[in-house]
This record gives structure tokens, C-alpha cells and sequence, in this order.
């Protein structure tokens, strides 16, 4: 029978019974026609839990091709040959056995040969990384007789698979790095050809083998990856995620077809997969309501099934970002259930994250907070890294602040003193620079001399105030350094676009807790977000919106 004709009926079988009476009303087979039935046959049998049908490697047509193959290795054609391995590995054939060991032998013998041709070599590498890992001397002569071909005409699949073998055999790239910088540079003008899952292993391959000088391809793979999102498995999509991590990339239209792909996709999504969008979305500050609010949903209905990990990884960044979903009641009833039956389970520093991610947005884990404060817990704290470092006492402290403040009915352990930091670092929310100078200079034109504001002051409640002002019983500015006569203090938030979510006027929740905080210790906060003065264009203008701000009566 014609081959072509071979393979079109043959791709119309789907069960191994009709694929070994087919196979049986046939004269004589090539070998690449033998091995096309045997990979077909690993087609249709094999699933995720393995082989469905173990009988099948009795039939007697089964038995009979695999005795051709072992007895004939030798005069087999590389397609044939390779394509056979392949189908057998997949079937789950005995590495050990006399045919298997025939055929990994003459494919090392025509590869130490030069023999294999580049389609060749990557079916082989495919082969060797399932049957024997990454610790496979061979894969390193793969790559070294690779290095030799035309990478110039090589397939989507070809390109892929040296970036597979480069991954596992060189870590870091650097023993092949001649190599990578022809394979990035081809791969960029084949982008637009590459399935989901190729974009995803090569985004993948990038970031192990570190990659960052990559910048144009990894741009390009990071578009491309926006028509995929809606056909990218679980898997595909946490490596695209990683990679627009590592490599610091943020595409608006990506997160475009995350927010409508996630909120279709969220009850059928692994866990992983969710915790994975969530930390994106964290990272970059992407305050998304059609993620958050299918993500909220996800959790009230599968949260009995999720790890502790993921638990924190679907809620902290809500906190994070300041935002309650309008699900928020049932949310948070749902967290304080499995809070209350699987607390023991949380590690010290993921429950601390998690419950301080909740009084961010005014939601009080006061059931909790006894154990949080006990010193038991503390020690366990301080045992596991990072230990009690300045962020973590940072916690605390705001933790301990925010129920001496808002909860008053709280009558549980306090929080030691030792475990306070005198002060919150201001890493992430310190003042912008450019911004700071600009609303000091129409301060100053407003009101004439230096010595009627003070800039970052520290105070006796952790938290540092950008600039304040400080006023007598009759609304008359007294000057900064005056501790006596003072009735009313003035805090001016000079908030910049770091202070904010992404594209967006919503303040992160460490800055919201801040200007609540700071009301509830009697400052009257002003709020100067960047969006109000960016266009005033000079100093006078400048000056007439602080007045009005600062002093509207």
C-alpha cells in the first residue's frame, strides 16, 4: 500500500483492536509504516494514568512488529528506527529488555557516526530525556553534533527540543552560549509560527538557562503568548507566568486575555495555575476586578481543597492591593472557617503574611491573634526563615497597632515590646522623589519660610509622615520645631504612582492602612496623589491647590 494512503487510514482508527486487524489485511510494511502504527497505537491507548489496555503487548501483531524491529535494528531507516523508540517508550516497554536495548544501541551508533540528521538528533533527545533524564551523557553529544547543522532550516519542533536538552544539560547556558545566541535569533524570526505549547517551553527554557540578554525574543514571545491564553494548558500557562516574572515583562493586552480567559476557566483551573495568575498580578501591582472577583469565587468554592500555600497564595493579594471583591462577606466567612480547622497546618510566616494581608483591608482576624502574639509562636517564627527580621516585626507591629486601634473591645495577649520596630520601612513607600521636591517648593511659596513644615517625620506610632504642619487653637500655622500650643496636626500623603496599583487611582493597601492609621491618632490626612498635580504646570499653580487642600475654608 501507498504510504501516504497508509497513514490516512491509519489515523482514522482509534482503538488498538481495529488498528491490529488493519495492520493484519497487509501484505508488507516499510519500517517507517511499522513505526507509524506502533506510535499510533501509543496514540489511542495511552493517557495520563498510563497504558489502558496492558493485553495489547500480547497480540500477536504487536509481538510481531516489535520482533522485526529488534531483529532488522540495523537495516532500519533513522526515521523508522527513531520514530519507533519513541512509540515504545511511550508504551512503557521494559527499558531493560533485549529490543529496547537494540534499539537505544544503533541510534548511539549512527549518532557517534554523524549519521542522524537534525529531525533525527531531536527525536532521539526527546527519547533519552524520557527513558534516562537529564544525567544522559548522550544528550551533550546531541548538542555538540547539533551545533554542526544548518539551524537556519530547522523546524518549530527542532528548535524546541535543543532548547529542552540545552536546559537540562547546560543550567546556565554558559558552555553553549554561542549556540543560544543562533537559536534566539533564529527563534525570533519564527515566532509567529509557534504553538501554545512551543511558546511555552521556549519561554520556559529561557528563564532556566537565564537568558535576559534575550530581551527582543522574549518581548516577542510575550505578545505572541496573548492570542494562546484561552489554549494554553495549566501547565503552559505557569511557565508563560514565570517568564513574564523573571523577565520583568508587562503586557496590557496580556492581562486582557487573562481577565477573560480566568473568570471562564476559574473552576476548572489547578490551584497552582490560580496561585500562579495571583502572584503575577501581585508582583506587577495589577489590581484586575474580573481576576480578583473569579478568584474570590474560586475560593469560596474550592477552598476546602487547597493547600495552606495556596490558601495564602489566593488571598494575600487582596490585601495587597486594597480591593474586597463584592463576594467579600462570603470570602472571608470561608477563610475564617478553614482558618479555624486547619490553623496548625499553616507555617509560622505564611500565616503571619496572611493575616496581616487581611487587616490591610479592614478585615480583624481577632479569633487568631492570641496565637500570633503567644511567645510559643513567636519562637517558631524566629526558628524558620527569614527569622524575626525588620519586615516581619513590621508585621507584627502593625497587627498589634491596628487592634490597639480599631479593635478596642480586643482583650487578648499583647504583643511584646521587644518584637515592635521603632519605625515601618518605607522601602516600597517611600515618597517620589520629583513629586517630594515639587509640592516642598509650593509649600514654601504658600507659606514663606521653611520653618512651618517639617518633611519625613518620624512619629511615637511606627509610621513616617511624608510633610507635616502643625496649627494653634485659631487655625494659625505654628512653626514645625513648636511642641507646645500645638491643637491640630496636619498630615500631607504625598502619594506618587508607586503608592497606587497599576494604572489605576487605588491606593495599595500598606499606604491605606497608613492614612487610616494616622486619622485614628487625631492627624487630619490630606492626600496629594500624583493624578491631581502632575499637570499643574508652575509653582503658583502649585501653591493655590496645596491652599485649597490644605486650608478649603
Amino acid at each position: 500500500m501507498d504510504e501516504q494512503l497508509f497513514f490516512k487510514k491509519l489515523n482514522n482508527l482509534w482503538t488498538s483492536k481495529e488498528i491490529f486487524y488493519f495492520l493484519s489485511s497487509l501484505g508488507v510494511m516499510s519500517d517507517t509504516m511499522a513505526s507509524r502504527a506502533l506510535q499510533r497505537i501509543s496514540e489511542v491507548e495511552v493517557d495520563d494514568n498510563g497504558l489502558k489496555n496492558p493485553g495489547l503487548l500480547e497480540s500477536e501483531v504487536f509481538r510481531a512488529l516489535c520482533f522485526q524491529f529488534e531483529s532488522e535494528s540495523s537495516k532500519l531507516s533513522n526515521t523508522g528506527l527513531l520514530n519507533a523508540l519513541q512509540a515504545l517508550i511511550k508504551l512503557r516497554i521494559d527499558p531493560q529488555s533485549t529490543l529496547m536495548a537494540s534499539l537505544l544501541s544503533e541510534s548511539k551508533e549512527r549518532l557517534g557516526k554523524g549519521q542522524l540528521t537534525a529531525e533525527n538528533l531531536c527525536a532521539l533527545g526527546e527519547s533519552l530525556l524520557e527513558l534516562e533524564g537529564p544525567s544522559c551523557a548522550t544528550l551533550e553529544k546531541i548538542v555538540n553534533h547539533m551545533q554542526e547543522k544548518d539551524i537556519e532550516r530547522w523546524s518549530p519542533r527542532e528548535i524546541v527540543m535543543v532548547y529542552k536538552i540545552l536546559q537540562v544539560t547546560v543550567r546556565e547556558g554558559k558552555q553553549c552560549q554561542n549556540l543560544l545566541n543562533r537559536l534566539n535569533s533564529v527563534t525570533l524570526r519564527r515566532v509567529s509560527q509557534l504553538s501554545p505549547n512551543y511558546a511555552s517551553v521556549i519561554l520556559n527554557s529561557l528563564v532556566v538557562l537565564r537568558q535576559t540578554q534575550a530581551v527582543p525574543l522574549v518581548t516577542a514571545l510575550c505578545k505572541h503568548s496573548v492570542k494562546h491564553v484561552p489554549y494554553f494548558t495549566d501547565h503552559e500557562l505557569v511557565n508563560v507566568l514565570e517568564a513574564f516574572l523573571y523577565f520583568g515583562q508587562k503586557v496590557q493586552i496580556f492581562t486582557e486575555a487573562l481577565e477573560r480567559h480566568i473568570p471562564k476557566s476559574i473552576l476548572t483551573m489547578q490551584p497552582e495555575t490560580v496561585s500562579k495568575v495571583m502572584q503575577y498580578c501581585c508582583k506587577k501591582m495589577i489590581l484586575s476586578k474580573p481576576i480578583f472577583d473569579a478568584v474570590a469565587e474560586g475560593f469560596i468554592s474550592n477552598a476546602d481543597g487547597l493547600t495552606t500555600d495556596h490558601i495564602a497564595a489566593y488571598i494575600i493579594p487582596f490585601g495587597t492591593l486594597n480591593y474586597l471583591p463584592p463576594s467579600a462577606s462570603s470570602l472571608f466567612r470561608k477563610l475564617e472557617t478553614v482558618l479555624h480547622t486547619r490553623l496548625r497546618h499553616f507555617q509560622p510566616h505564611t500565616l503571619l503574611n496572611l493575616l496581616h494581608s487581611c487587616v490591610l483591608i479592614q478585615r480583624y482576624p481577632i479569633n487568631f491573634l492570641p496565637k500570633i502574639f503567644s511567645p510559643y509562636f513567636l519562637q517558631k517564627l524566629q526558628a524558620q526563615p527569614p527569622g524575626l527580621n525588620r519586615v516581619v516585626m513590621s508585621q507584627l507591629t502593625q497587627l498589634f497597632l491596628t487592634v490597639t486601634l480599631e479593635c478596642p473591645f480586643y482583650e487578648g495577649p499583647k504583643l511584646l515590646s521587644k518584637y515592635q520596630v521603632k519605625a515601618f520601612p518605607t522601602l516600597h513607600s517611600s515618597p517620589d522623589v520629583h513629586l517630594f521636591k515639587r509640592v516642598k517648593t509650593g509649600l514654601l511659596h504658600l507659606l514663606k519660610k521653611r520653618i512651618y513644615f517639617a518633611s519625613e517625620v518620624s512619629t511615637p506610632y511606627f509610621y513616617v509622615i511624608d510633610i507635616e504642619i502643625k496649627l494653634d487653637e485659631e487655625g494659625f500655622v505654628l512653626p514645625a520645631a513648636q511642641l507646645e500650643e500645638v491643637h491640630r496636626r496636619i498630615a500631607l500623603c504625598v502619594d506618587g504612582q508607586n503608592r497606587f496599583c497599576a494604572h489605576s487611582h487605588n491606593l495599595l493597601g500598606e499606604e491605606a492602612i497608613k492614612q487610616r492609621h494616622l486619622q485614628l491618632l487625631g492627624y487630619e490626612v490630606v492626600q496629594i496623589p500624583f493624578f491631581e498635580i502632575e499637570n499643574l504646570q508652575n509653582t503658583r499653580k502649585m501653591a493655590d491647590y496645596l491652599h485649597k487642600k490644605i486650608f478649603p475654608c
